[in-house]
């Protein structure tokens, strides 16, 4: 048996995965997918960001910059980057959480509203822009409770032990992310997470050959790979016995 749940899913970035342009710029690029691919409803989105506090400010502010710039509108529109929520119902979910991590100290660096309506993005849709929240911490409803919308946290650390003890601090364990450029470190750190797939260097690549599932309220049991392909198969046990003998544990 295999039952998928929610999930709240760290992504932890090591400065040392910054230290080039290029991974910069790819580590920002990733927290951008792992947080806003189909409007955040992904059930192992990386709806939180923990990263290393030296290089908190530069990344952050780069992370916001992207994410106002991100194209909003139909599922079906040329150039679109972002699409609605499912329903009314779940918008207003998306803002009671975004209002209430302001009431607890978070820093609103983009989003945090619905867009101006325009011809790709009618006011009949449930439009809400990707929200960055700044200066979070772990208490927050926000960041401990499955929000499934276009917002995502940011947590800092400043030790590879922090760094784990934040990521591991939720009732989930779905999936989660490391970003290192110290291939010692990415082994660590992946060793020691609390999920059932966790990706280095990478955000949301999902493989058939490799088991997909959770730790904690994430579910029980795994698909795809191995364990998945076990739960279409019966098992049967036949024993034969090569020299057969009288057992002679009666009298007779």
């Amino acid at each position: 048996m295999a039952l998928e749940l929610g999930g709240k899913n760290p992504n932890v970035v090591f400065a040392d995965a910054c230290a080039t342009d290029k991974g910069f710029d790819t580590a920002v690029d990733q927290a951008l997918n792992a947080a806003f691919i189909h409007s955040g409803q992904v059930c192992s989105a990386g709806s939180r960001l923990i990263v290393e506090e030296s290089v908190r400010d530069r990344f952050v502010t780069e992370l916001a910059r992207r994410a106002e710039r991100i194209r909003l509108g139909r599922g079906t529109g040329d150039g679109v980057e972002c699409g609605p929520l499912v329903s009314a119902q779940q918008r207003a979910k998306v803002e009671e959480y975004v209002e209430s991590a302001l009431k607890e100290g978070a820093v609103l660096r983009s989003g945090g509203k619905r867009p101006t309506p325009s011809a790709e993005r009618p006011e009949s849709g449930y439009f809400y822009e990707p929200t960055v929240l700044d200066r979070c911490h772990r208490e927050m409803r926000v960041v401990r409770e499955e929000v499934f919308g276009p917002v995502l946290t940011v947590e800092t650390f400043r030790t590879e032990d922090e760094a784990v003890t934040l990521a591991n601090d939720t009732e989930y364990g779905l999936a989660g992310a490391v970003w290192t450029a110290d291939p010692g470190r990415a082994r660590r750190v992946a060793g020691r997470l609390r999920h059932g797939t966790v990706w280095i260097n990478d955000f949301h690549p999902y493989l058939p050959q490799a088991e997909w599932g959770g730790f904690g309220r994430s579910g029980v049991g795994r698909e795809l790979g191995p364990a998945g392909l076990a739960e279409y198969r019966e098992t049967k046990h036949v024993y034969q016995n090569l020299a057969p003998k009288p057992v002679r544990w009666f009298a007779g």
